[in-house]
């Protein structure tokens, strides 16, 4: 297949530049590799919202900029925050005009909420499922535009870069498109295109308890470090402090930051109300901040969760906001109305990722990366609440404007067919599951809120093991989408604990316990 865009992944982020593009260009094609459903993404269960300065008598441009800055902890890029920033009401417009809906009051304005630091209310939502109504607006106009071919249930294997052409003519640093699965049919085609834009979103399933989709598995990461693109800050994992308690574990429901936002209380077994003892803001401090109490808090009562407490709440008010989390928590026998909610810390979103510049441009030529794969300097240490999809709005729209003003070269070379001669169909799917349970109970116990040098290099050497089996039944082996994602989530890992170690300060959402400095005398 050919074609003169490749987007891979069908979030808010790739969805975006594609309907832009593609309205931009009539005649050019546009080709969306996702390798589920396609609506099945990151965005579609984003809760919250998209934060956007819009009302100027309360807010402002300044006040959203020193809150994404103090969130960040010393290591965000000042200039991409203010560039993100100034956009939203830009990018808020195109929305609408995609017809995505958002909550209003009865003047008509929108009705705006307050997330973990915010000093204001500038979260524009739809529900409690603000990222389920964008991923709607988005698909409906995706299936408007005849020149996007969207295939679902295709999964991309690998980024084509010069080692896999034998051809002078292959640039150094290039990408020329992927190798992609037909997760229906077990078939390996390549995709040649012009330019090549990773969206693949998040790595919360390296962790296991996570409140990311199961298609969370870092392939966007993965695939670009193999093609030797810079990745940088994995470290920095932002752990979301109230995901729903299960005893089972395994991908968790989230309760939105928007509901201590609006004013429900963190309690521990006895019933105190912790969060005042460890920062001024309670529970509207910053994420890192109240993972790491709640750790704290876990650790001293040998607790397997802290309590979210909502019962003093305008109930009648928390049911029309919050409908979604009410009737999920009503099916696991919890009403809000008279019970807490028991909570835990899960892996939610990575700071770090696939380092690009303001215009998305990774360090391989033709190669671009946008949303939560990308590490574009606006989290810093720890990501603000509800600036992911502004994020992603953002650098989509960037991404498009520069191909407006800048001609990609056609792609000309002959790209070598995938190759799997000598390899055979896996037998033993117990493998995968294996090493998978293995690298996420590995990542949980070592690698998590509180990290130290030694559990870290420990993992590093279980890891090893890990890596050198997969590896093994990747090259015997016909491929599937399981094991590419393990293999994926295994150089994920690599990186997260490498970079971990090479951090020697504690910074946002990044916490090891031998870098504090003891003072003596």
């Amino acid at each position: 297949m050919t074609t003169n865009y490749l987007v891979i992944g069908s979030g808010i982020a790739g969805l975006t530049f594609a309907v832009k593009i593609a309205e931009e260009f009539p005649d050019r094609k546009v080709v969306i590799v996702t390798k589920d459903s396609e609506d099945e993404s990151n965005t579609k269960y984003a809760q919250g919202g998209v934060a956007i300065v819009l009302d100027k008598d309360q807010d402002s441009f300044k006040k959203h900029i020193k809150d994404t800055l103090r969130a960040g902890d010393g290591l965000c890029k000042e200039d991409v925050v203010k560039m993100v920033v100034k956009e939203g009401p830009k990018r808020l417009k195109e929305l609408l005009l995609w017809g995505a809906n958002f909550d209003t009051n009865a003047d008509g304005k929108f009705r705006l909420g307050k997330e973990g630091g915010h000093s204001e209310y500038r979260i524009i939502h739809h529900k409690d499922i603000t990222g389920f109504e964008i991923e709607r607006a988005l698909l409906t106009r995706v299936h408007q535009l005849e020149n996007i071919e969207l295939l679902p249930y295709h999964f991309a294997i690998d980024l084509i870069t010069k080692h896999h052409i034998d051809d002078k003519k292959a640039e150094d640093n290039t990408c020329y498109g992927a190798y992609v699965l037909n997760e229906k049919t077990g078939h390996v085609f390549t995709v040649k295109a012009d330019s090549t834009l990773l969206a693949t979103g998040g790595i919360g399933c390296v962790y296991g308890h996570t409140t990311n989709p199961v298609i969370a598995t870092g392939d966007g990461i993965a695939m670009a470090y193999r093609a030797k693109a810079r990745i940088k800050d994995m470290e920095f994992v932002q752990f979301h402090p109230t995901a729903l308690y299960d005893a089972e574990g395994g991908s968790s429901f989230l309760i939105s930051e928007a509901v201590r936002g609006f004013g429900a209380y963190l309690r521990n077994k006895e019933g105190y109300r912790f969060m005042p003892d460890y920062d001024e803001r309670a529970e509207l401090a910053s994420r890192d901040i109240v993972s790491q109490s709640i750790d704290s808090e876990l650790k001293k009562s040998g607790a397997p969760h802290v309590y979210l407490d909502c019962t003093h709440l305008d109930m009648d008010a928390f049911v029309e906001h919050f409908p979604n989390i009410y009737n999920e928590c009503l099916k696991r026998h919890i009403n809000i109305k008279t019970d807490w909610i028991p909570v835990v810390p899960a892996s939610h979103y990575l700071c770090g990722g696939i380092k690009v510049n303001k215009k998305g441009k990774t360090t391989i030529k033709n190669l671009f990366s946008c949303g939560e794969c990308s590490r574009t300097g606006l989290h810093g240490a720890n990501r603000l609440a509800s600036n992911s999809l502004l994020e992603a709005l953002v650098y989509a729209h960037n991404i498009f404007k520069y191909h407006t003003k800048h001609t990609i070269e056609t792609v000309n070379l002959d790209i070598p067919r995938w190759n799997d001669e000598g390899t055979v169909i896996p037998e033993e799917h117990i493998l995968i599951q294996h090493n998978l349970k293995e690298l996420q109970a590995l990542m949980r116990d070592y690698v998590g809120i509180v990290r130290n040098n030694a559990r870290l290099k420990r993992a590093i050497k279980r890891l090893d093991v890990i890596y050198t089996e997969v590896e093994d039944l990747y090259r015997e082996s016909k491929v599937t989408t399981s094991l590419c994602e393990l293999r994926n989530m295994i150089n994920v890992a690599h990186l997260i604990i490498n970079q971990s170690l090479d951090r020697k300060e504690n910074k946002g959402g990044y916490f090891n316990s031998d870098n504090i400095k003891v003072i003596v005398g």
